[in-house]
């Protein structure tokens, strides 16, 4: 792991929290790792699974103590109403390390972050888009990361070492990082993931509205729907409590849902058999153009060199334009020449739009030079 985060506390015991910790013990064994939880069989089971060293109540002295003389990264995965008083107690406990979170909404938790704590360049928001139908500690696994996509939302402020360092981190878990700007984030995830949830709920609403009292629908009911309504099972209380966190993008969302199945029911109501197909059509190639792998089978990766002044905001600025153009950065590093100049090598995978990448960065004011990197080669240099 990137020199610097020895010693984690990860607050919030659940699926995402207790998933991290395993995957930080799996992937970096010589990480010391606090959990802390309001639940004692939560703390348990923590313990006994190994994913953690040591565990404690939020207002146990130790918390305290581990915040103040070791902690160099606090990953907070709790409901976003519980986020604000622990932003307060690192503030009153002068903590100075990185800051980062599980939330899946950004906008008033970096609010929050601004208000709240002593240093606010140190917080670094996460979101990772990874989950299950089973919630809490019992549906975690070590494994849950592997493949998925994790967004990091730097901003102009952001201390560009702990970007680089949480970077590093979280693509060690096995997860890819995307960077998003915070004022980006809440509208994009509502249409990938927020709205799905909420149209997942309704088919299974509709699903009831017809069976009968012998469940018969259901038990006609084939993979397809099964596998579109399994995130219906989550936890409603968790959900609820993200619809309204997210509330203005995620109703934006459900609008367009409506107007869609608007167009596909005014077809079938005008015997438009060239509308539904078009509309059919247009979905089926969307969906055959993801990748089938999320986790790409590349020969080769690339390697961007990028010479720039220290400035603030200047990681955020080219990990930003990197994610627009949809390439995924493997791993981050800056090279300091002097005190205010640094090379920042980037390893991208072989994804996403290198020519727009060269042009973007260009027209940014950056310098580039790319040069392709073995895998091999990767796993030696970093």
């Amino acid at each position: 792991m990137q020199e610097g985060i020895r010693h984690i506390a990860v607050i919030g015991l659940g699926l995402i929290g207790a998933s991290f910790a395993g995957a930080c013990k799996e992937a970096f064994p010589d990480t010391y790792i606090l959990g802390l939880d309001l639940s004692p069989e939560t703390r348990a089971t923590a313990r006994e699974s190994g994913w953690v060293d040591s565990v404690c109540a939020p207002d146990d002295p130790a918390f305290e103590t581990f915040m103040r003389e070791r902690c160099d990264l606090a990953v907070i995965a709790t409901p976003v109403a519980a986020v604000g008083p622990y932003f307060e107690k690192f503030a009153a406990w002068g903590y100075q390390g990185i800051v980062t979170d599980t939330v899946s909404t950004k906008s008033h938790i970096s609010a929050e972050a601004r208000a709240r704590l002593a240093y606010p360049a140190h917080y670094v928001p996460g979101h990772p888009m990874a989950g299950s139908e089973k919630s809490g500690i019992d549906g975690a696994r070590p494994d849950l990361f592997q493949g998925a996509h994790w967004i990091l939302c730097p901003d102009e402020d952001t201390v560009a070492e702990h970007f680089q360092k949480l970077h590093e981190l979280v693509t060690g878990l096995g997860a890819r990082v995307i960077s998003l700007p915070r004022e980006d984030h809440d509208e994009a995830v509502a249409i990938v993931s927020h709205v799905p949830h909420l149209v997942a709920s309704a088919l299974v609403h509709l699903a009831c509205s017809h069976a009968d009292d012998q469940q018969a629908l259901f038990r006609l009911a084939a993979g397809g729907f099964k596998d579109s309504t399994r995130i219906a099972a989550g936890s409603p209380e968790l959900w609820c409590g993200i619809a309204f966190d997210n509330a203005s993008a995620l109703g934006k969302g459900l609008g367009e849902v409506q107007q869609i199945i608007a167009r596909f029911a005014d077809s079938l109501a005008r015997g438009d058999r060239h509308v539904m197909t078009a509309l059919l059509h247009e979905a089926a190639e969307a969906r055959r153009a993801l990748p089938a792998a999320w986790v790409p089978s590349t020969e080769k990766l690339l390697e961007v060199r990028i010479p720039m002044k220290d400035r603030t905001g200047v990681i955020a600025e080219v990990t930003t334009i990197a994610s627009q153009v949809g390439c995924n950065i493997q791993s981050i590093e800056i090279d300091h020449v002097t005190e205010s100049s640094a090379v920042l090598s980037l390893i991208l995978t072989d994804e996403g739009e290198i020519g727009q990448l060269s042009t973007q960065l260009i027209n940014a004011g950056f310098a580039v030079s790319f040069r392709p990197l073995s895998p091999k080669e990767h796993s030696h240099a970093v």
